[in-house]
């Protein structure tokens, strides 16, 4: 039996979420939440659960199950399988909610540097993944693989989106100039599942494709094939990544607020935001977590920087996610938060139990200045940096809260990914914005098409040009 369905295994996982130090008892009335508005927000969590039940399914909220697509699994796997010892390489060429989460699953559950192993010790394909079209990244890592033994996955919503099709173009001309007719083997589409551009070069070409389901953006889309196919290709759990996913979905579907960690910390940073505290800081220490916290910034921005309310009142509103590093950032950031501004809300995310300890050795004769050291690890080293951050923060009456991992694998990955989704869409619900589109996005896609000349855009490039 899995691991994953013992419940007292899941129960062993589950994420811890301490708020404690958002509190005004903690941190001062004017700079931390009071009992009283955590009672009102209650009866807001309860009634923006109803909305997102209402609307979950395949025809809106189609994130929300994507935890339970068995079939989906299945057929993931069956191609990992197919494909097993084929290819050294997988590229992901993708942008956005296309690459971020991609390279979030991989720093969270490969070995930290296992791409420098061989391919005997690592048994598996190395994965790269180009989320942007800087020439000077790009080519070189083209020139770096041997299309022969690599597989480039081409992931793209809506089909057409401008640096992923560049991209696209440029790899299959790099395959098809070594390989020829068999170039189509080594493609692999993920994007709408019947319109757009790449679907349609795929079904003409006969690559092996994937689906996005409708309801599914791009920033919601980690636990769907866009993260499931590179995820499998080089030896993720992902059964037990969505199995997680599935018990914080049971979590965050509690009325109780102090009971709902997303519900929660969703109210706690809205009420801060409210308060001007508008500035929310990811601090995970753990190397491993540190591109979750990068796929969580677009998650936050995209999903709740808004110009117009859901009523159609302009608002202009919009909490700004910052990415920082424990203990790393402790000496470049913390000054900051400590002393600037009280703008600044700092998530930390802790890990109890590290893959490893790190003893740290004694030290020699003379050394009496780092002798307190010995004995002690680099894993309680870290956490004793993270408790006393949150301490001297807390004293200077800077609301922070953590997210306590029990140990960082598959499971409790999913579940933090499909935590962090449900917040932003209770937090979207608390801000009455629309958490599923992105104008502000499309106006620069637009501009974009516009100057390379795409056409239907000859209008806006003229007055492009002319401004």
């Amino acid at each position: 039996m899995p691991r994953y369905e013992d419940a007292e295994w899941r129960d062993s996982m589950r994420i811890r979420f301490d708020y404690s130090n958002m509190l005004a008892d903690a941190v001062g009335k004017n700079r931390g939440t009071t009992e009283d508005e955590l009672d009102q927000m209650e009866f807001r969590l309860s009634a923006g659960l109803d909305v997102l039940r209402r609307r979950r399914g395949p025809k809106d909220l189609a994130w929300m199950d994507l935890p339970y697509q068995q079939e989906t699994v299945e057929e993931v796997l069956a191609y990992a399988r197919e494909v097993e010892g084929v290819f050294d390489d997988v590229l992901v060429l993708g942008i956005g909610g296309s690459a971020l989460g991609v390279t979030a699953l991989k720093t969270a559950l490969l070995p930290l540097g296992s791409d420098y192993w061989s391919l005997e010790q690592r048994r598996r394909p190395r994965l790269f993944v180009l989320d942007n079209v800087d020439p000077d990244w790009v080519m070189p890592t083209l020139r770096m693989l041997d299309p022969e033994r690599t597989l480039c996955i081409v992931i793209t919503k809506s089909g057409s989106t401008v640096e992923t099709m560049a991209q696209f173009l440029i790899a299959r001309a790099w395959l098809r100039e070594k390989l020829g007719d068999a170039a189509a083997c080594h493609l692999v589409a993920i994007t709408d599942p019947a319109k757009g551009a790449l679907r349609e070069i795929a079904a003409r070409e006969g690559y092996r494709t994937f689906t996005i389901p409708p309801g599914v953006g791009g920033r919601y889309s980690v636990l769907s094939p866009v993260g499931l196919v590179p995820a499998a290709l080089i030896g993720i759990d992902i059964r037990e990544l969505l199995a997680g996913a599935a018990y914080a979905d049971q979590l965050c579907q509690v009325r109780a607020l102090k009971r709902n960690p997303a519900g929660m910390n969703a109210a706690l940073q809205h009420l801060a935001y409210l308060r001007g505290q508008r500035i929310s800081v990811m601090m995970p220490y753990s190397q491993h977590l540190r591109d979750i916290a990068d796929w969580f910034r677009q998650l936050w921005a995209e999903s709740l920087g808004k110009q117009m309310s859901t009523l159609g009142k302009r608002v202009n509103v919009g909490p700004t996610p910052v990415l920082a590093l424990g203990a790393t950032d402790q000496h470049s950031q913390i000054q900051l938060y400590m002393e600037g501004p009280a703008d600044k809300i700092v998530n930390f995310v802790a890990v109890e139990r590290f893959a490893e300890e790190g003893p740290i050795p004694a030290a020699e004769p003379g050394e009496e200045e780092i002798a307190y050291l010995g004995g002690h690890t680099l894993a309680e080293l870290i956490n004793v940096e993270r408790e006393a951050t949150a301490v001297a923060l807390t004293k200077a009456g800077r609301p922070n809260c953590t997210h306590i991992f029990p140990e960082v694998n598959a499971f409790t990955v999913g579940q933090f990914l499909y935590m962090l989704e449900m917040q932003t869409a209770i937090a979207a619900l608390f801000f009455a914005v629309d958490a599923y589109d992105q104008p502000g996005v499309e106006a620069g896609k637009n501009a974009a098409y516009a100057l390379l000349g795409r056409p239907g855009y000859e209008a806006q490039a003229v007055e492009i040009r002319s401004t």
